[in-house]
């Protein structure tokens, strides 16, 4: 889709919002956007007095931190699962769907002309 050559305006409002992603340097602004409202949210953090259960989460940013690494740790774990549960794309054979013939009858092409 390209946004600038493209009238939007019989889109609903949702559609034209979500056709903001899709302009150049877009990707760039919502990165940056998310970074300014995870600082803020970092400082916000110093500004009331906490009560944890334990010592470490009186830290300020610890939960910030604590969820970064733990996301992080998510990631490297899914990218060794992957190489452990890994399979050969001939794993199944002939017992997969894709290796069955179709008859030629069932291969005509299909108009949809009403």
């Amino acid at each position: 889709m390209n946004a600038k050559n493209e009238d939007t305006s019989s889109y609903s409002p949702l559609s034209r919002l979500f056709g903001l992603v899709d302009r150049p340097g877009a990707a760039n602004r919502i990165f940056w956007g998310l970074a300014v409202f995870c600082g803020l949210l970092f400082l916000a953090d110093f500004t009331y007095e906490k009560h944890g259960h334990f010592a470490v989460e009186n830290i300020p940013g610890f939960f910030g931190f604590y969820g970064f690494v733990m996301f992080t740790a998510l990631i490297l774990a899914a990218k060794l699962l992957r190489v452990l549960i890994r399979r050969p794309e001939d794993y199944y054979g002939n017992k997969a769907i894709d290796s069955e013939s179709y008859p030629e009858r069932g291969l005509d092409r299909a108009t949809h002309d009403d």
